[in-house]
């Protein structure tokens, strides 16, 4: 429903409200809490927040084709929580099955499978 036009008389009185909602939003704002600081993860603590416990291999092999979200502090890989989350939301993450294909690529190169031609 839309409010019909504020007349110049009405104006102080609409101002005044406004200052109003204005300082009872900054009060309400000033007692929330503190955003929760950013959570980086090393490769090991990812292989251990993340379902099925990935070795960390796998996690690398990962970052190498660039299908996981990670970050470089200088010389070591640090993957951001947030980023990671929103990639397991996304269904980025087929590690389960990618855990199977890496245990059987390991097992043929032990020579403990034969490859059928």
């Amino acid at each position: 429903m839309k409010q019909p036009p504020i007349t110049f008389d009405q104006l102080p009185a609409y101002v005044y409200q406004l200052g109003r909602k204005f300082d009872d939003l900054m009060a309400f704002l000033r007692f929330q809490a503190p955003p929760a600081p950013e959570r980086f993860f090393t490769i090991e603590e990812l292989s251990n927040y993340l379902p099925g416990k990935p070795a960390v291999t796998t996690l690398y092999g990962k970052v190498q084709r660039r299908q996981i979200p990670f970050s470089r502090k200088g010389k070591r890989l640090v993957f951001r929580q947030a980023d990671i989350d929103q990639w397991l939301i996304d269904g980025h993450s087929n590690l389960s099955a990618e855990l199977a294909d890496h245990y059987i690529q390991s097992k043929e190169r032990k020579g403990g499978r034969k490859q059928v031609v």
